[in-house]
């Protein structure tokens, strides 16, 4: 199993809502003792066991646009099948603040690091997990939005949603991604 967590590389973008992919998979590494530290293929990679499942955990350092190149290599390199074996955690604009979403295949819906995995892996069939960041007022201006840390108020919000998405993750491992949308949607 692969599961990719999407957001910029850089001490700069480490607290953004662009990096939510980035949060959890530190969330969950941190959970289960696994170092994300190895370089390969473009992303820093680590893995261990899962729910009982052997699992690689990845962070792509190309930046948001272009980590399909680190997945698409990754996938190669471990001889998986996108369709069962991939899940790509994203922050989602159209999603409000705190909600999740799971699915099995879909569109970009707009994320650049979405439409880079599509059009390098060469399928949109691939497990999603789709983290809201949708504010609850109009924004002007989206790309600053997204690189912008999440306000004081917020950061509790993410916490417990970041918490959840875990579960969501370890539900899809153990139990396959429509039981974890049942559950998580």
């Amino acid at each position: 199993m692969l599961i990719v967590g999407l957001g910029n590389p850089g001490n700069d973008y480490a607290a953004t809502r662009h990096n939510l992919g980035f949060m959890l998979i530190d969330k969950l590494a941190g959970e289960e003792g696994i170092a994300v530290k190895r370089r390969e293929c473009q992303a820093l990679v680590g893995q261990g066991q899962v729910e009982g499942i052997v699992t690689k955990l990845a962070k792509p350092q190309t930046f948001m646009n272009l980590s399909g190149h680190a997945v698409s290599c990754l996938l190669a390199k471990g001889e998986l099948n996108a369709a069962k074996q991939l899940v790509v955690i994203s922050d989602d604009l159209a999603l409000p603040l705190g909600k999740i979403r799971i699915r099995e295949r879909g569109s970009a819906g707009g994320h650049n690091g979405l439409k880079s995995i599509i059009a390098e892996v060469g399928t949109d069939e691939f497990i999603r997990l789709r983290i809201g960041i949708q504010p609850d007022h109009p924004i002007s201006d989206a790309k600053r939005f997204v690189l912008d840390q999440f306000s004081g108020t917020e950061r509790s919000l993410v916490e417990e949603t970041i918490a959840r998405s875990v579960q969501a993750v370890r539900t899809i491992i153990r139990d396959g991604a429509l039981k974890a949308m049942m559950e998580f949607n």
